[in-house]
């Protein structure tokens, strides 16, 4: 492979044309965008058209008999069929969060990268946030002795935070091809969470997997792997749940507040002498900066706090060249398959606790490792 990484990108909605299309053009020196596709023809080309691309399809598997290095799997239904398939192409796979839909497929799509010796990397660009980082770091020194994390995400709509950017849009695909797509999504969904209700299913997809799989992800990235699922709440407008992490117990609320354009998020790491915050703009801003506050006392004498803003690099951008590093270099990124594997582990767990009168049913169900058998 040369040292320009020749990519296709499947997908060409929302968070393509805001994000990953500009950034891969910006690393041109990494990435030779090969060809687009979107299941809307006017879409497709209109993305071509836009970012200087040769080709553009509406089928998946025409981007994969491409002459190509890599695929971005950026669609919003099921990734699965598409990354396993690029993958027993010898193709490396980038796919957007969710990995998949259901944690057995994602182990099918871990195994066809590991058989076909390629990198399959899942898109959870807040790990690559630089104030996320410097959190890390931080963190390290007092982890063992947090006794708190709480996590709180107040959801605004996105369309504000879009307006000016010239978004491309195209008719509904046919009926029939929706109704497809609509069928194997519910497959998918009863093999991660079998008979369950319907709100707590909906609330899987499109909650769980759609949104909290971020702040899931992120709190393992800072936390390690959780020993149990305390208790879930879970409904439409808004979500409870509490983690414990060994020593950790962590709070984390979701809410939809659909009249105000002002998204928040907060991770809060609080230990005897010091506490740690997180705050994150909504991820539809380019290069807005996550701020960081750093507060510490000496046994209730006296109290000091710091605000750090560490960078003004993009989280997304930092995510293709962590990409790119790991085709070309050959290492495994920092949110890998097995790492996505684990954030779909916790949101069946968390689905299926919800509502859970056993405080140890979830602890049962983070037990790690490979699935065995059905839900």
């Amino acid at each position: 492979m040369s040292s320009r990484i020749r990519v296709g990108v499947v997908g060409c909605g929302l968070i393509a044309q805001v994000m990953h299309l500009p950034y891969l053009m910006e690393l041109s020196d990494r990435y030779e965008v090969v060809a687009v596709c979107d299941i809307r023809e006017p879409v497709a080309r209109g993305c071509a058209e836009r970012f200087g691309v040769a080709a553009f399809h509406t089928r998946w598997e025409d981007v994969l008999a491409q002459d190509l290095d890599a695929v971005l799997v950026l669609t919003s239904g099921d990734h699965a069929p598409i990354a396993i398939s690029a993958a027993q192409t010898g193709l490396h796979v980038f796919v957007e969060k969710p990995m998949a839909l259901a944690a057995a497929d994602a182990e099918r799509m871990i195994d066809a990268a590991e058989a076909a010796g390629v990198r399959l990397m899942v898109g959870m660009m807040k790990r690559y946030d630089p104030a996320y980082g410097r959190l890390l770091e931080l963190i390290g020194d007092i982890r063992a002795s947090i006794r708190l994390a709480r996590v709180t995400t107040l959801e605004s709509p996105s369309a504000p935070y879009v307006a000016h950017h010239p978004l491309l849009d195209g008719a509904r695909p046919p009926a029939a091809m929706l109704q497809e797509l609509r069928a194997a999504e519910d497959q998918a969904l009863d093999t991660a969470l079998g008979a369950i209700d319907e709100v707590t299913r909906w609330c899987y997809r499109w909650i769980l997997l759609d949104s909290l799989v971020h702040e899931l992800n992120a709190l393992r990235g800072a936390l390690g792997e959780p020993t149990q699922v305390v208790s879930a709440q879970l409904a439409r407008e808004c979500v409870s749940i509490t983690l414990r992490f060994e020593q950790t117990d962590c709070h984390l609320s979701w809410v939809d507040l659909p009249g105000i354009a002002r998204y928040e998020q907060e991770l809060a790491f609080y230990a005897p002498w010091h506490r740690l915050t997180l705050k994150l703009p909504s991820p539809f801003l380019r290069n807005m900066p996550s701020r960081l506050l750093v507060e510490g006392g000496a046994g209730g004498s006296h109290s000091w706090k710091r605000e750090e803003v560490v960078s003004y690099d993009e989280a997304f951008r930092r995510e293709l060249v962590e990409f790119a590093d790991c085709v070309l270099t050959d290492r495994q990124p920092r949110t890998s398959g097995a790492d996505g594997l684990a954030d779909l582990r916790l949101c069946e767990a968390v689905a299926r606790a919800h509502p859970c009168p056993d405080p140890h049913a979830g602890a049962l169900r983070l037990a790690h490792g490979r699935t065995e058998g059905g839900p």
